[in-house]
C-alpha cells in the first residue's frame, strides 16, 4: 500500500500502526477513553491474520500478552489508567523475562475511577517502574495523531531491540481528536522480519538448539543479583541512545516552557502569542518521558544561570520532578498543573510566563 492521507482519532491511529509494525496478537478489555482502539483491533486484526482477545479482566490481557510474546510474536494491549494498574504485576514480569511489549494508555483522571477526563497523573507510575522490582519502560508520549501513528512504529521496534516493555503515553483528548496522517502502510521496507524462528530467545519450539527457558525466577543465591546489574546495564545503554524532544526558540529564551503530549501542544500556542509581543519563551517537548532527555535539560541549565524551566502539566506536579533532577540546581524550575479533568488554559500558561519573565 503506498503512502495516504487519511482521518481518523488518536485511538485508531495507534491501532492502525500496530498492525502496520506486524503486531500478531492483541489482548485487551474495554475501557474509556480507549474504546476506538480496541474496536479498531477487533475489526481489522483478524483480517490481518492476527490474534485479537477481549480478555476477561486486564490482568489476564497483559498475562496473555506475556505468552505471546514469550512464544516470539509482536504483542500489545491497551487500556487506561485503573486498568494500567491492574496490569502492573504482569509488566514487572515481561520485564524481568525481558520480553518485548508495546502498552497503550490513555489517561483519564484519577485516582481512583476517577472520570473519563483527560489527565497526566500516570506519568510516575509509566516511567517509575510502576510495578515491583528494579525494572524500567521506554515510554513514548506523543502529541499529535500523526505522533501517535509514528511512535506506535517506533515502540515495536524499542521493544524488539532492546527487548523491553514500552508503552505509549497518552490521554483522553489525544485517543479522541481527530486529525489527517500520512501511514506508510504494512510491509514497510523498514520492518524487519518478525517471524518467531528469528528471534533466538523466543520459546518457539527447540528443533535443531536447546531449548529456551523464559523466566523470571532466580533461586540460586546471588543469580538475582547478577541478572539485575545486566538490566542496569541495559537500561543505561537506553538512556545514552535514546533520548528524544521537540524544542522551539530556546536559544535566547529566558523562560522555556516544558510540556509532554497534548499539554504541549497548548503550551507551543502559548510560546507562540508570547513570541509575537517580543517575549523571549522557548519551549522543551520531551517526547521519551523515559529515558527522559537529561542531557538538553542539563546543557542549558548551565549555559544560563538566569533560565526558568515552566514545568505545565495535567497532574499536580510529576514530570517537575525529573525536570528538577535534570537540571541539577542549576536553573529554577516552575511549576502549573491542573488535574481531574482540568486542563492549564493558554492564558493562565501566557500570564505565569510573563510574571515569571518580570522576576
Amino acid at each position: 500500500m503506498a503512502h495516504q492521507k487519511v482521518l481518523m482519532s488518536g485511538n485508531e491511529a495507534i491501532a492502525m500502526a500496530a498492525l502496520d509494525a506486524g503486531c500478531g496478537f492483541y489482548a485487551g478489555y474495554p475501557i474509556t477513553p480507549q474504546n476506538e482502539l480496541i474496536g479498531y483491533m477487533a475489526k481489522h486484526m483478524p483480517l490481518s491474520g492476527g490474534v485479537f482477545i477481549q480478555s476477561e479482566s486486564e490482568l489476564s490481557a497483559i498475562n496473555m500478552v506475556f505468552g505471546a510474546s514469550a512464544a516470539g510474536c509482536r504483542a500489545m494491549t491497551s487500556s487506561s489508567s485503573p486498568g494500567i494498574s491492574l496490569m502492573q504485576e504482569g509488566i514487572s514480569y515481561i520485564a524481568g523475562a525481558e520480553l518485548p511489549a508495546v502498552i497503550v494508555n490513555i489517561m483519564r483522571a484519577g485516582p481512583g475511577l476517577g472520570n473519563i477526563w483527560p489527565a497526566q497523573s500516570d506519568y510516575f507510575q509509566a516511567v517509575k517502574g510502576g510495578g515491583h522490582g528494579d525494572y524500567r519502560c521506554i515510554t513514548l508520549a506523543p502529541s499529535s495523531v500523526q505522533e501517535a501513528y509514528d511512535l506506535t512504529l517506533s515502540a515495536f521496534e524499542l521493544a524488539d531491540k532492546y527487548r523491553i516493555p514500552v508503552f505509549i503515553l497518552g490521554d483522553g483528548m489525544l485517543g479522541q481528536m481527530m486529525e489527517p496522517l500520512t501511514v506508510s502502510g504494512p510491509g514497510r521496507p523498514e520492518t524487519r522480519d518478525q517471524r518467531p524462528e528469528t528471534k533466538e530467545w523466543a520459546a518457539s519450539g527447540c528443533a535443531g538448539r536447546k531449548p529456551n527457558v523464559v523466566k523470571s525466577f532466580y533461586l540460586n543465591m546471588g543469580d538475582l543479583e547478577k541478572f539485575n546489574l545486566k538490566l542496569q546495564e541495559k537500561y543505561k545503554g537506553i538512556q545514552a541512545k535514546e533520548q528524544l524532544q521537540e524544542t522551539a526558540y530556546i536559544d535566547d529564551a529566558r523562560v522555556i516552557l516544558t510540556a509532554y503530549g497534548t499539554m504541549a501542544r497548548i503550551a507551543k500556542s502559548a510560546v507562540e502569542k508570547l513570541r509575537e509581543k517580543g517575549k523571549k519563551a522557548g519551549l522543551l517537548r520531551p517526547i521519551t518521558l523515559w529515558p527522559f532527555p537529561r542531557k538538553i535539560f542539563n546543557r542549558l541549565a548551565v549555559s544560563d544561570k538566569q533560565l526558568t524551566f515552566l514545568t505545565v502539566e495535567m497532574s499536580y506536579g510529576q514530570m517537575v520532578e525529573d525536570v528538577q533532577l535534570a537540571v541539577e540546581g542549576k536553573a529554577r524550575v516552575e511549576f502549573l498543573g491542573r488535574s481531574g479533568g482540568g486542563i492549564p488554559s493558554e492564558e493562565a500558561i501566557i500570564n505565569k510566563t510573563l510574571q515569571l519573565l518580570k522576576n
